[in-house]
């Protein structure tokens, strides 16, 4: 019975913390486990892009509206929605029968002024005919050429075809459906896909204000001109952009320029009038502490980071952030060279507990 005894007290002694309290040290993980892995970052000084992400709209890099030239009944639809077509494929077929009996009179005229014109060619030497006769048969024939022209462009126009390639909406008309007939019939539109084209505005404020830490030399000119994407989902698009075409005005009514960029679109990711992001470069500032943007935690006394001080404990630390570098904060004050910075698993920790950093994967 004493060695039961003992063995229960012994046993009740290691249940209880240092303090002879039940339950785990000061600051450390409940029920005994191990200190919860966060993964964090050094920070230092370093030379940074100032980017700014802006709204745009996709938009394609050439669109062509699919038109009737001629009046007529729409026999044949010839590709299917939706689909790539491309420059002068045929896309519909009219009726032509009225217009191929056109061409086929204008061609006996044609050769009736022809006949006449040779009659009364060969007669001029003979003086049986003036010479006024035969420059009048000469433009008789003349018309009658330019109206088999007229005739043959109109017989050829009731196949439309692709203007350009690209990929092809849903058709605007079906069979049956008579086109052309007082107006230029809208039947399809085109669109290029590959590339296509990004338009955004940036506040001429932020540019002025740019120029003028430019002049003062505190920011150096960002010399690429390759631009980011950021989708609808969240998600940073995977081919980068150049930007090509910066307005050479204001917009009186915003106060902002228009700028274009153009984005690879192999996969057809990008459709026209989708909304985006565009993260664009716009200066590089020297000597500057940048952590991620999912570091930046917000309280309500403000913006801060978690530490990982000495002995490895959790330690809040106020900040202040400025302009982004990529996905990146700049922080303008509350971090000093060589410190330590949580970034990853900040819900598994509060202050004054002891953890176990870890270094992010590389490319994380």
């Amino acid at each position: 019975m004493k060695r039961l005894a003992l063995f229960l007290f012994l046993s009740l002694l290691a249940a209880c913390g240092p303090d002879g309290k039940n339950g785990p040290a000061a600051g450390g993980a409940p029920g005994g486990m191990p200190p919860p892995e966060v993964e964090v970052v050094q920070v230092g000084h370093a030379a940074a892009t100032l980017t700014r992400e802006l709204p745009g709209r996709v938009i394609a890099v050439r669109t062509a509206q699919v038109r009737a030239r001629v009046e007529g009944i729409v026999e044949k639809r010839l590709f299917e929605e939706g689909s790539d077509v491309r420059a002068g494929q045929a896309l519909f077929h009219l009726d032509d029968r009225t217009y191929r009996t056109a061409a086929q009179a204008a061609e006996a005229d044609v050769e009736v002024k022809k006949l006449n014109f040779k009659r009364v060619q060969s007669l001029l030497p003979l003086k049986a005919v003036s010479r006024q006769e035969v420059d009048q048969a000469h433009a008789a024939l003349k018309q009658a050429e330019a109206g088999l022209a007229r005739a043959r462009l109109d017989l050829e126009n009731t196949t439309v075809p692709a203007s350009i390639s690209g990929r092809i909406g849903r058709a605007l008309v079906t069979e049956g459906a008579l086109v052309g007939r007082g107006e230029v019939t809208l039947l399809a539109v085109i669109e290029q896909l590959e590339p296509v084209d990004v338009l955004f505005t940036q506040p001429n404020a932020d540019v002025l204000r740019f120029k003028s830490a430019l002049a003062a030399g505190r920011l150096k000119a960002a010399e690429s001109p390759v631009v980011e994407l950021i989708m609808e989902n969240g998600q940073t698009y995977p081919q980068k952009g150049r930007l090509i075409f910066s307005d050479m005005s204001v917009d009186p009514t915003t106060g902002s320029v228009t700028l274009k960029a153009e984005f690879p679109n192999p996969d057809r990711l990008l459709l026209p009038g989708t909304f985006v992001r565009v993260r664009l470069p716009q200066a590089v500032a020297e000597g500057v502490i940048a952590v991620p943007q999912r570091a930046v935690l917000s309280g309500s006394e403000g913006l801060f980071v978690l530490l990982v001080g000495p002995e490895n404990k959790v330690m809040p630390r106020p900040v202040k952030v400025g302009a982004m570098a990529g996905t990146d904060f700049i922080v303008e004050d509350g971090l000093k060279s060589g410190e330590t910075v949580i970034v990853s698993g900040v819900q598994k920790v509060r202050p004054g507990m002891v953890v176990k950093p870890v270094t992010p994967p590389s490319g994380s």
